[in-house]
């Protein structure tokens, strides 16, 4: 019994994000994330635009979440652990078209993922960043491919 018992607590701790409930999902994700303002600061090579995130956005920081949206080729190549999501099309995202940077995240992922251009869904840990101009200011690690979001595209 002893054994059986430290088995399912053994498996119960590796148990991945995929596992795990999501705080929030889909479009809501999106959403939420959008509620954010920027404090213009100074830094040695002039402004800096420092984001200040919502109050929806700061109860769901640190939390498992599942997004859906795009994968953003980067570097003129695509990388299958290291991604940036978009919410919105390519032609349309952060990057070539219209999309504000609260559109676009990066993603870390547990495992490597293949590349489409069809929407996908990844569940993962949020992180927000507001210290690190080189980085985007949202970020979701050990992410989990969920599967498509859907057959519209």
């Amino acid at each position: 019994m002893r054994k059986v018992f430290t088995l399912i607590v053994l498996l119960g701790l590796g148990f991945s994000s995929m596992a795990q409930d999501a705080k929030m999902k889909g479009a809501k994700v999106w959403k939420a994330l959008s509620d954010v303002k920027y404090d213009i600061q100074k830094d040695e090579y002039g402004d800096v635009f420092v984001p200040v995130f919502g109050k929806e956005i700061t109860s769901i920081a640190d939390q498992i979440v599942e997004i859906d949206g795009f994968i953003i080729p980067f570097d003129g190549m695509f990388k299958p652990t290291e991604l940036i999501i978009s919410s919105l099309p390519i032609s349309e995202c952060f990057f070539c078209g219209s999309g504000g940077p609260e559109t676009v995240m990066e993603i870390s992922m547990k495992e490597k993922i293949k590349y489409t251009t069809k929407r996908v869904k990844i569940r993962g840990k949020l992180i927000l960043n507001a210290s690190n101009p080189d980085k985007l200011m949202y970020q979701l690690v050990e992410g989990v491919f969920v599967g498509l979001a859907d057959n519209s595209y």
